[in-house]
């Protein structure tokens, strides 16, 4: 709504509005644009408008809902549905990312399961079996492994701890 308003306010004509992306059909001058970004800010969005930039942010976003807010993770191979969701070559979007981001996608996706585990370990009490089925870990051991490598602690050491370190989505990899 914020951003049909805006664009109304502006005078330009729009097609689709979604979650993320807008499909602006007339040319907007300079001083719209700025104007735009001035009132995105206020509402606390942005305006991407970089091809490259808008592509790492979908990137992401396939990364956090997968992780964080899908029941199930696919089943196929990470590389094969993430290609098929944006519609690009898995090579291209990992050499971009990489070089945008100075980190691989696969650091990325690790990172977030990670953090998803975090979350099922404090609020979910799942064993690390179930926790291991639904976040698609070839075995308990591979994610034992895994999550003692990346935080520096067991589940055990971290479910014992006074204050759980959980991160903030928006901050991993940074």
């Amino acid at each position: 709504m914020v951003v049909k308003d805006e664009l109304n306010k502006l005078g330009l004509t729009y097609g689709q509005v979604e979650l993320g992306e807008v499909e602006v059909i007339d040319t907007p001058t300079e001083l719209q644009i700025a104007m735009f970004k001035n009132q995105l800010v206020k509402f606390g969005l942005e305006l991407i408008d970089d091809h490259k930039s808008i592509l790492i942010k979908k990137i992401k976003d396939v990364i956090v809902e997968m992780v964080h807010y899908t029941e199930e993770i696919p089943k196929v191979n990470f590389s094969v549905f993430l290609s098929e969701k944006l519609q690009y070559d898995y090579t291209y979007l990992a050499n971009l990312f990489s070089v945008v981001m100075g980190t691989t996608i696969e650091h990325f996706l690790i990172m977030h399961k990670i953090e998803r585990v975090k979350e099922l370990l404090v609020y979910e009490h799942l064993t690390l079996t179930e926790i291991a089925y639904r976040m698609h870990y070839s075995s308990v051991a591979h994610l034992a492994n895994q999550f003692k490598k990346t935080t520096g602690f067991t589940t055990t050491q971290f479910k014992n701890l006074k204050s759980k370190q959980l991160r903030d989505l928006d901050t991993l990899c940074e």
